[in-house]
């Protein structure tokens, strides 16, 4: 029997091997004895196994990060977008401050499209393999404060600093209580320099101290966000309007 000959078919298999945690020893013992016909042959076999895996991971990270509908860059439009000085689109969508665990403030009127880029930001994450959860502001404050009374507030965190990206979306909508200001500053604490926090609020920072009721509180929180953080400003008439069909008949009869 012929054993392997090909360097690149028994490279591309130890790296395959590699991927999916075969051990040294058992990929010498293989082809050690094994064709080249063979090892391409379980080459392919552990080739369709790694897409197979990765096409369920990416699934299951879908699901996790709970996006309330499917967004992408493939239909955004930036031409009503302000970014900061020497950072542009292909900024975002090359997921370099993932890495860096830099975070994102989107700001701007209802309906410019801050929800938009903040899910696209994150479906971008997914599909390259990394951890994301999308909440309302509204909604992880109701979730902590429930995990709070329950005494699964720890656990609660830990599922959280498992993400490599935390979308906190319409930050500013619902002022909050106390309490659930104190727990969003955890939450937010808990980000810093450790994963990329995107937050989408209409609320300028000044005003951020009505929001959490207590304004050292909303001091402390800029602080923290601003340090690794860029503001995305968001402009021009709403999109939502500008596609409203309640508006359609009126913009026609113009």
């Amino acid at each position: 029997m012929m054993v392997v000959r090909c360097r690149e078919d028994a490279e591309r298999l130890r790296s395959l091997a590699r991927a999916m945690y075969f051990s040294n020893e058992t990929v010498d013992a293989f082809l050690a004895g094994a064709t080249a016909a063979q090892a391409r042959a379980v080459a392919s076999v552990l080739e369709l196994e790694a897409d197979v895996r990765e096409r369920n991971k990416r699934e299951r990270l879908y699901r996790r990060a709970r996006f309330p509908q499917p967004k992408s860059f493939a239909d955004y439009d930036f031409s009503r977008v302000s970014m900061p000085e020497g950072y542009g689109p292909d900024d975002l969508r090359s997921l370099a401050f993932l890495d860096g665990a830099e975070g994102f403030v989107l700001h701007g009127p209802t309906g410019r499209g801050k929800t938009h880029m903040a899910i696209a930001m994150g479906a971008a994450a997914v599909e390259a393999g990394r951890p994301v959860r999308f909440f309302t502001a509204a909604d992880l404050v109701l979730w902590l404060k429930r995990v709070h009374r329950d005494g699964a507030l720890e656990a609660a965190m830990r599922e959280l600093s498992r993400c490599d990206m935390l979308i906190i979306d319409e930050f500013g909508y619902v002022p909050l209580d106390i309490e659930g200001a104190r727990l969003l500053f955890q939450v937010v604490a808990d980000c810093y320099e450790r994963r990329s926090l995107v937050i989408t609020t209409n609320i300028e920072f000044s005003k951020w101290g009505t929001v959490l009721a207590d304004d050292k509180l909303a001091s402390a929180m800029i602080d923290r966000i601003v340090h690794h953080g860029r503001l995305i400003e968001f402009t021009g008439p709403s999109r939502r309007m500008d596609a409203a069909l309640m508006l359609a008949g009126a913009r026609e009869a113009v």
